[in-house]
């Protein structure tokens, strides 16, 4: 259920005008949209208290989203800074969000971030139409929703690449762990967690 060019470029003219609150609660509205058009539940908290603006629902899995827009693109690197904090520049953490998503307002653009992926970070740069960007894995990747082991795979692989020499600013394009990494590091994840559960 995208948009037409003709209808984007019009629609950025007047979203261009919109103070930084306004602009927030309109990617709230378009989030709400795309993910109940996609087959998931939504819901939005009663006050503005928690970290979280909207909480989704596939199945009997809920989550806690947190909403990010961007709309001017820089003009030197060609990519859009989507800033990762709150109000007081502090930085989101898995204990208070599950998902980051971040939304391009002049290309129609979702990325869906784990909150592990974006923690402990002021912002992350995308670039919507570069096929090196770090972070194009996140891109229109609504079926993480669908998945707690999805998420838990992106815990894994989100810190075995901080183990890697690379980029920070989520531009360039970086060696990504093995496969088979990935599986033997997700199993023992699974097996800490289990020994943790059994030990309370």
């Amino acid at each position: 259920m995208g948009f037409s060019k003709e209808t984007i470029e019009s629609e950025l003219q007047h979203t261009a005008k919109l103070n930084t609150k306004n602009l927030g609660e309109l990617a709230e509205l378009a989030f709400m949209r795309k993910a109940a058009s996609l087959g998931f539940a939504v819901a939005k908290p009663w006050g503005d208290s928690d970290r979280y603006d909207v909480i989704v629902r596939f199945e009997k899995i809920f989550w806690r989203v947190q909403v990010k827009s961007v709309i001017t693109v820089q003009p030197s690197r060609h990519s859009y800074r989507v800033k990762t904090t709150h109000g007081s520049n502090t930085t989101y953490s898995p204990d208070e969000i599950d998902f980051l998503v971040a939304y391009v307002f002049p290309k129609d653009v979702w990325y869906i971030f784990p909150a592990t992926v974006i923690e402990s970070r002021d912002s992350v740069c995308v670039r919507p139409e570069s096929p090196k960007c770090r972070l194009l894995q996140y891109r229109e990747a609504w079926d993480q929703m669908k998945s707690e082991l999805a998420v838990r795979r992106a815990a894994v692989t989100t810190a075995l690449e901080k183990s890697l020499p690379g980029a920070t600013d989520g531009t360039e394009e970086i060696e990504r762990p093995a496969p088979s990494v990935i599986k033997r590091a997700c199993r023992e994840h699974s097996r800490r967690g289990a020994m943790r559960t059994s030990g309370t």
